[in-house]
């Protein structure tokens, strides 16, 4: 039986498009079961219906241990095996780590532990690299800290903007988020 998937989205949705497509092609093993997120008007969600998949939102109030409570029981009624952040730009709290710590991964646009946080492409293009990057990686309590799965290095190029290095760097993100989890699905990785 296929593994359950919950993917988490705040805004375009195109690792969750990655994710739908690879799929629908048969390229990925595990199953889609839902979309969450903490924002309604998030393009991803808008990917996930017309993919006929459920939905939720639960967006960030004043209280966020009530929200971290609540997301996890939004998750939770969809019974994933794996929970994947996707292009979701809110730190999950000690209840969703509590139940899915371990069962759980993101990716980033960088090669961590290098430029953690939301702003990853633009402070490799400040730093000067010549090399950046992107990792998926277990979620833990810290910012992008979590045990690294995957990474695979993207060259910066000479002139590069922000915008076009990021797709670059979505491009690789996108298929590494596909083997990731089909190594999850098949028992390689725990």
């Amino acid at each position: 039986m296929a593994k359950r998937v919950v993917v988490l989205v705040s805004g375009a949705g195109t690792l969750l498009q990655a994710l739908l497509d690879a799929g629908r092609e048969g390229r990925l093993g595990p199953e889609i079961v839902a979309v969450g997120s903490d924002r309604p008007d998030a393009q991803g969600l808008t990917r996930a219906r017309a993919a006929n998949l459920p939905v939720f939102v639960r967006e960030v109030g004043a209280d966020r241990a009530a929200w971290d409570a609540a997301f996890t029981q939004d998750i939770a009624a969809h019974s994933p095996d794996i929970v994947v952040s996707a292009g979701f730009m809110k730190l999950l709290g000690p209840v969703f780590l509590a139940r899915y710590a371990g069962r759980a991964v993101n990716s980033h646009p960088a090669l961590l532990p290098s430029f953690p946080g939301a702003h990853a492409v633009r402070d490799a293009l400040a730093a000067g690299v010549k090399v950046t990057g992107a990792t998926v990686f277990a979620i833990d309590a810290g910012v992008d800290t979590g045990p690294i799965l995957a990474q695979e290095p993207v060259r910066v190029e000479p002139g590069d903007t922000e915008e076009a290095l990021h797709e670059r760097i979505k491009a690789v993100e996108r298929r590494m988020l596909v083997d990731v989890l089909n190594r999850l699905e098949t028992g390689e990785w725990t």
